[in-house]
């Protein structure tokens, strides 16, 4: 697991893929591949009004990273020293091998190099101190990047709890 985490607040997120806009700017990716992005989910009724919810996907940084183990020629690399999961484009072959084995869609295919591409949390931002890209823009202030791990807990926690109260309102 990489000892970052990058989450959303699906309650402030409004859908506006300014974050997905930034990371294909941030990445010079041309359109097709989008290595973050917004799934919306919805919409449905909520007390009587239709709502719908985006959840923001990139890479989740696998403790065991299926693409990392399906590469057959270690493009497809995580870093010992944080547990990124990164592509290393001179090694890369095209196979899309890191495609077929990620079940969450997260390496995409870049038609302009022949080659897999992925989050990497930008990296060369997070060496220097800084967050991802994604992270700067976000409209809202939906996303937040982190090396607490505390953090990721806290969170969960407080998903389950909403996500509990909400079934025990569907079934009163």
């Amino acid at each position: 697991m990489s000892k970052y985490y990058l989450f959303q607040d699906t309650k402030k997120c409004i859908g506006c893929n300014t974050c997905t806009i930034q990371c294909k700017s941030n990445k010079n990716l041309p359109v097709g591949p989008k290595i973050s992005q917004i799934i919306p989910v919805g919409p449905k009724m909520v007390g009587g009004l239709p709502r719908a919810t985006y959840v923001f996907m990139p890479c989740f940084h696998c403790q065991d990273p299926w693409c990392v183990a399906a590469c057959p020629t270690g493009a497809m690399q995580k870093r010992s020293k944080d547990g990124i999961v990164f592509v290393d484009h001179d090694l890369c072959v095209g196979c899309k091998a890191c495609i077929t084995a990620c079940p969450w869609g997260a390496p995409q295919w870049h038609p302009e190099i022949g080659k897999a591409v992925k989050c990497d949390y930008c990296m060369e931002r997070v060496d220097r101190g800084l967050k991802p890209a994604c992270v700067t823009v976000c409209t809202t202030h939906c996303l937040a990047f982190s090396e607490n791990v505390d953090e990721s807990v806290k969170v969960r926690k407080q998903r389950h709890a909403e996500a509990v109260a909400a079934l025990d309102v569907q079934t009163s």
